[in-house]
């Protein structure tokens, strides 16, 4: 039944029986890392790990807590994610100076990884931007940052 509703008639039961912010964050979440693991899989990456390593390429070296930190991951969610990384050797963890800090960096291997999946990731990008333009995404940006901010703040009230 809800299959055949036009997509505009599925926004407004969607908004009006489950008004639930996680809910319909959480169902666009899915459908977005959907289309991003279909778009990269020809590289092998999964969306997940297409981010995980841009935001650790970006910051070069970074203890895990640092990049779950970024990522808004609990560090056994970004463990479980780094795994088929390490695995792939597309990712390192280093021995600092204090043992008890293990940076993790980007290897060759996985920076060439980045490279091969940029031109999978600027089309699935353009293609969803270009069709809601960069004045709506700069909208749904602020929105986002605003409830992330939201949620952070409550969660310390606790």
């Amino acid at each position: 039944m809800l299959k055949e509703m036009p997509k505009e008639s599925l926004y407004e039961f969607t908004r009006q029986t489950v008004p639930c912010v996680g809910f319909n964050t959480r169902r666009v979440a899915r459908l977005v890392t959907q289309y991003y693991d279909n778009a990269l899989a020809p590289v092998g990456l999964r969306s997940t790990q297409y981010s995980l390593l841009s935001a650790l390429s970006l910051m070069g070296e970074a203890p895990m807590q640092d990049l779950a930190f970024m990522l808004a991951m609990d560090r056994t969610t970004l463990t479980r994610n780094l795994s088929p990384l390490l695995k792939k050797g597309l990712v390192k963890v280093s021995v600092g100076k204090d043992r008890r800090y293990r940076p993790l960096t980007v290897t060759a291997k996985g920076q060439s990884a980045l490279e091969k999946a940029l031109p999978y990731w600027q089309k699935a990008q353009s293609s969803i931007l270009d069709k809601i333009g960069a004045d709506q995404w700069d909208q749904i940006m602020r929105g986002l940052h605003k409830i992330s901010m939201i949620v952070e703040e409550n969660q310390e009230i606790k």
